[in-house]
């Protein structure tokens, strides 16, 4: 796991509060024991080295690279705290000068060239230190400095460097309301992210902050959400759609076979999610209401539960996958909610391919208490995507019309000569937008192909 930058840091961390606590890892990477009502019952085996491996004194020590251009966000989770202890102190870079990138994407690729030796070597050592690397993931924002310029670079650096490898990546999409964002350059950093994204990576899962501040407010009833609830939401997702790695059953229990029934294009590769029933853990009262695999499979294809402001109910499915998290879940009954949901046509797909809705059943872990016997989480391939990445060549457009705010950028090497970089950007993030909207035609298959001049 690659966390890089302000966002990536603070959404890694509560990632693994939350995987510590489903597989009964202590604070300082010691195991706790079983609750006793759960030690008479037969606990199949959970897969703790898939994210963790074991020290020579059995603590167990997150497999996290924790990279940032300024000390503060990773000192607050790797020096104070209750997880002070759990990470490998090696495995943190914090850049020597400590300056941060400003919230400029170029002064952030800039300095992921300065680094990369450092970094790479990092990546090397964690990456020898497996017995059977699979893939990296990713964490960060794509409209800061550090999180977007220095995690673009890494994305580069990734694919030459370990080019079989996949590379999946958690990437949090900015607040689209101006009077909410705090960075006016957003727009610029986020095309030339999306771009790196769109190119470099295999599966892009979409955490858009419009989207989780909408939820907090709506389904949790939080009137003023602040950064921890989001990023408690964020880390809800990340342990879910990890579920079927760290608590293998027959499906989907390593990184290629979930998601490569999702991903039938390479290009279409962002990744909606979703979650129901959503809680907070700060012990206030909601209310529990009875879960059935029908109820949480129909829940999750309605609009207000996916954690991406677009409308699901324009455009079609690619695909989807819903792992279904429950002890006691008959597999009959995913089968009939299957059913029911196909003959209520709750749900469009594309015309010119297989209805494809997958789903996984994965165990609870049996370290957490949870309020409800069945839970489930959504991961989709949805062409109103398209929607989310028009938004931003808007506000992107409007601020490059008038050359806003380029001087920052002319300053640093890659952009002293020429602007092409951004208008190369815009036109990928332009060609994916087009792939979106042709997949939702009958004649997807032709995409791209120019047609024969005579």
């Amino acid at each position: 796991t690659l966390q890089v930058g302000q966002c990536g840091n603070q959404i890694g961390g509560e990632f693994w509060k939350q995987l510590c606590l489903e597989h009964g890892i202590a604070p300082d990477g010691t195991l706790v024991d079983l609750p006793t009502e759960q030690q008479n019952a037969t606990i199949s085996d959970d897969r703790k080295d898939v994210f963790f491996y074991q020290s020579d004194d059995d603590r167990y020590v997150p497999r996290a690279l924790l990279i940032d251009l300024e000390p503060r966000v990773v000192n607050k989770v790797a020096h104070s705290g209750a997880y002070k202890s759990l990470f490998n102190p090696e495995n943190l870079f914090i850049a020597s000068d400590g300056g941060g990138a400003g919230n400029n994407w170029a002064s952030g690729f800039r300095q992921g060239g300065e680094h990369e030796e450092q970094v790479i070597d990092m990546m090397d050592r964690e990456a020898d230190n497996s017995d059977s690397l699979e893939g990296f993931v990713l964490t960060h924002s794509i409209a800061g400095g550090t999180g977007s310029g220095m995690g673009s670079y890494l994305l580069e650096k990734l694919q030459d460097h370990f080019p079989k490898k996949l590379v999946t990546t958690y990437s949090v999409f900015p607040n689209w309301d101006q009077s909410q964002s705090d960075v006016v350059v957003q727009p610029y950093n986020s095309v030339l992210t999306l771009k790196r994204l769109t190119l470099h990576a295999d599966a892009v899962v979409v955490l858009d902050n419009t989207a989780l501040n909408r939820i907090a407010e709506d389904r949790l009833r939080i009137t003023n959400p602040t950064v921890d609830h989001l990023n408690s939401l964020v880390a809800t997702i990340m342990a879910a759609s990890t579920t079927t790695l760290r608590y293998p059953g027959y499906m989907n229990n390593d990184l290629i076979g979930l998601l490569a029934s999702l991903i039938p294009t390479p290009r279409c590769h962002f990744l909606m999610s979703g979650y129901t029933p959503l809680a907070v853990e700060d012990g206030a009262p909601s209310t529990i209401r009875k879960t059935t695999v029908l109820d949480v499979m129909r829940r999750l294809s309605q609009p207000k539960n996916i954690m991406v402001s677009a409308d699901t109910r324009t455009g079609c499915y690619i695909s989807m996958l819903n792992i279904i998290q429950g002890n006691d879940v008959d597999p009959t009954q995913i089968h009939k909610a299957l059913q029911r949901i196909r003959e209520r046509q709750l749900v469009k797909f594309i015309p010119w391919g297989p209805a494809s809705i997958q789903a996984a059943l994965a165990r609870k872990s049996p370290y957490l208490k949870t309020r409800h016997k069945v839970s489930g989480f959504l991961l989709a391939n949805h062409t109103s995507m398209a929607e989310l990445f028009q938004t931003l060549l808007h506000q992107y457009d409007v601020i490059r019309k008038r050359n806003a705010f380029m001087d920052v950028y002319k300053r640093e090497p890659m952009f002293s000569e020429n602007l092409d970089e951004f208008d190369d950007s815009r036109e990928t993030v332009q060609q994916l937008v087009n792939e979106y909207q042709a997949c939702e035609k009958e004649g997807y298959a032709n995409f791209g192909i120019e047609p024969n001049a005579d």
